[in-house]
């Protein structure tokens, strides 16, 4: 890990090594970074992570898709809003959406670390090949496609993982029931501060409906539990983290490779499901 190399041993020989190539690779005038040891090493949650089985759950997240797009078609009030206006609010909460049916289907993600090669196998690679080695900040600049053992893919880290995992164990624990996660995908679904909508106030009414419809349901059903509701708005707002390329790359990308997520939630949109 190069945040801990400042731990290491300064006598061994890969210490020396990678301090080298980390002193080639600073710009003029800049000083070995030191102390990062010492606030704790991010690498971690950097780290590419894949899917162990990815045959089972992306074809898992695809069903909850299939459903969570019927479930979509199947409420009334958004079947009489423009079609500009349904596509507009499925391309903005699909992934939230599909989150929800994941808790809801409790489909579990386990995970492996992706076989990248280690810093020292790169160092040695590139020497032996004759080639300078290429700085981490110019490999991973914006932009650039990620080679490797996704071919190609920009695999998601080890954070962005976990932060999906950790919504689905909240999830879990509260035991959420069948209504109450309908009324939390509508007030997903009915978001009236994207830009661009024209039926903003009816959207709006609708999103205040599903809100209060849940809040009745609750203390209808959870009377000893009055901290109930805050419980399932932070489900709420837990799902404003969530990343739909994250999403995408992790569930989609394996299965439908580089196709256009929008392109695909539109025609599934206007099929009959």
């Amino acid at each position: 890990c190069r945040c801990c190399a400042a731990s290491r041993r300064r006598s061994s020989i890969l210490y020396s090594i990678l301090r080298s190539e980390e002193r080639a690779m600073s710009p003029a005038g800049q000083g070995p970074r030191l102390g990062l040891a010492s606030r704790g090493c991010p690498c971690g949650s950097r780290r590419r992570v894949a899917l162990r089985s990815p045959q089972v759950v992306c074809k898992a997240a695809s069903a909850v898709l299939v459903k969570t797009l019927r479930f979509v078609q199947n409420v009334p009030c958004f079947q009489e809003l423009p079609l500009e206006e349904q596509l507009l609010l499925v391309r903005s909460c699909w992934a939230p959406l599909l989150v929800l049916g994941l808790a809801q289907d409790r489909v579990h993600l386990e995970t492996v670390e992706s076989a990248e090669p280690s810093m020292l196998q790169r160092i040695l690679t590139t020497r032996r090949l004759g080639e300078q080695p290429t700085p981490r900040a110019v490999a991973s600049a914006p932009g650039r496609p990620q080679h490797g053992p996704g071919g190609g893919r920009h695999l998601p880290s080890a954070g962005e993982i976990q932060a999906i995992k950790g919504f689905l164990a909240k999830c879990w624990s509260l035991d959420i029931s069948t209504k109450e996660y309908a009324y939390l995908k509508g007030t997903v679904l009915f978001n009236p501060d994207l830009p661009g909508l024209q039926c903003t106030q009816y959207i709006e009414g609708l999103q205040r409906e599903a809100q209060q419809a849940l809040n009745e349901h609750v203390r209808l059903i959870h009377r000893g539990d009055q901290a109930r509701f805050a419980k399932l708005n932070v489900v709420l707002s837990l799902l404003r983290s969530i990343n739909a390329n994250v999403i995408a790359e992790l569930f989609f990308r394996p299965i439908i490779g580089a196709v256009n997520m929008d392109d695909m939630l539109l025609e599934m949109l206007c099929a009959k499901l």
